[in-house]
């Protein structure tokens, strides 16, 4: 199934501007989230069909939304590919282990991204 509908959650205005820009460039129906709280609210309402997850933000930090998503029988259908400016392998695994289907290092390469969006849709 194709990918269509897209989830930006991150607490920086830039970076929902940044890959928000990339997306709608190219064919992406993008919607944004803040925080944790209001993901899960937008992802109940909007259903879309991946998830760009931040991991540092306020309330609910982005491995723990990623966590509950991956527990949740209607949402955990959704892949979540986790965009954060924490480089360490170790978030990496945690972010893996949490349910996340790939781990990108801000800035996040475009291209390198459109292919693992290609790749988890096809």
């Amino acid at each position: 199934m194709a990918i269509h509908k897209i989830l930006i959650v991150d607490d920086s205005p830039t970076e929902r501007y940044y890959l928000t820009d990339i997306l709608v460039k190219n064919g992406f129906s993008v919607s944004t989230a803040d925080n944790g709280e209001d993901a899960l609210v937008k992802m109940r309402a909007d259903r879309p069909e991946l998830i760009l997850m931040d991991v540092v933000m306020p309330g609910a930090n982005g491995f723990q939304v990623t966590r509950s998503i991956a527990r949740d029988p209607e949402l955990a259908a959704v892949p979540v590919i986790i965009c954060s400016s924490k480089n360490q392998e170790t978030d990496r695994i945690w972010g893996m282990r949490q349910g996340a289907k790939d781990y990108f290092v801000k800035p996040v390469d475009a291209g390198q991204l459109l292919a693992r969006i290609a790749a988890l849709g096809a």
